[in-house]
């Protein structure tokens, strides 16, 4: 079994978008504008994709027990990118020597990972 996707319903449909092109490098996969405000952002096709679904009734997408998790490949210029961007970053957290990560909410409110 493979996992497609993840869904974000959302009243704030293109800054998701924005979001997780710009801050996380995702690329349109599927784009099934203009008929639905409905897009799949992945790495690469045949991934696991963030799907964005534009729901004006969404004003908070978020739920404190549920993060999406994304890999870098320097954590900690992540975060000061992010910082930079105007997102409230959580301090750097290290449970053990080898593991550092932050998190920060995307538009929708979802509690976003960079590891």
């Amino acid at each position: 079994m493979k996992m497609l996707h993840v869904t974000i319903q959302t009243n704030r449909f293109e800054e998701e978008i924005k979001f997780y092109e710009k801050e996380v490098g995702l690329t349109l996969q599927r784009d099934m504008r203009p008929h639905k405000d409905l897009v799949f952002l992945a790495n690469a096709a045949g991934e696991t994709c963030v799907e964005v679904l534009h729901n004006s009734e969404a004003d908070d997408a978020g739920n404190k027990n549920l993060s999406i998790g994304f890999k870098t490949d320097d954590v900690e210029k992540k975060r000061e990118e992010m910082v930079a961007a105007g997102y409230e970053a959580t301090p750097m957290i290290s449970p053990m020597p080898e593991v550092k990560f932050f998190f920060v909410k995307d538009p929708a409110g979802v509690t976003v990972q960079f590891m």
